[in-house]
């Protein structure tokens, strides 16, 4: 495969991410089939002219995002995108990974979330997967994903959890100073459990998504 096939294979399977979430984060105005229907239009549109493959799907979300408003409007809608958080620890082993599930599971779906570590181990503390079954949630993310541009981009709020993730381009960044629960002892795992549900449930109501019981 030629570089160029190569670089343009890579941007077929970006800009497939590109669809799913915005078919995910505005559901409520699009069908995927929609929105993949304009990102194929812009792809169309911006590809012949562009140098940089690398930047067009940034672009081309942006374009894409622009275009659905202005239909939902048109018609008389107004589109709501679903916030999406991007929670970032170090290992992405523990804490990411259990303020990611419960803003899932208080949100009933009502966000889009993301997980990353800056250096990710791609294993994960059993402790907090036992602390996190006591309040009936599994831990069933990916947990090896690492930190990269276009993940921190396409967030409106990353939490910072230990990783001192200064100078990071994204949109809003929250420094949440919470206990690593690397090898620590259970009942030290279920406060840094308990002290990250707080937190979770403050940052929800403060993006006025709806929280339901844990």
């Amino acid at each position: 495969m030629t570089t160029d096939s190569a670089a343009r294979s890579a941007l077929t399977a970006h800009l497939e991410r590109v669809v799913d979430d915005l078919a995910y984060r505005y559901a409520d105005s699009a069908s995927r089939a929609q929105v993949a229907e304009l990102v194929a239009a812009e792809r169309a549109r911006l590809e012949p002219e562009s140098r940089h493959l690398e930047h067009l799907p940034a672009l081309i979300e942006h374009a894409v995002r622009d275009r659905i408003e202005q239909l939902a409007h048109a018609a008389g809608q107004q589109a709501r995108p679903v916030p999406e958080l991007l929670f970032v620890c170090v290992h992405n082993a523990g804490r990411s990974q259990m303020a990611a599930a419960f803003a899932e599971h208080l949100s009933g779906g009502h966000v889009h979330v993301r997980l990353a570590g800056l250096a990710p181990t791609g294993l994960r503390n059993p402790l907090v997967a036992d602390v996190m079954r006591e309040r009936g949630i599994e831990l069933d993310h990916d947990f090896s994903p690492a930190l990269v541009g276009d993940v921190v981009h396409a967030a409106d709020v990353v939490v910072d959890m230990g990783a001192e993730l200064d100078g990071v381009p994204a949109r809003r960044v929250l420094d949440w100073d919470v206990a690593d629960p690397h090898e620590q002892p259970i009942e030290a795992v279920r406060t840094i459990r308990d002290d990250i549900e707080g937190r979770v449930r403050g940052l929800l109501g403060e993006l006025g998504v709806p929280v339901g019981a844990a």
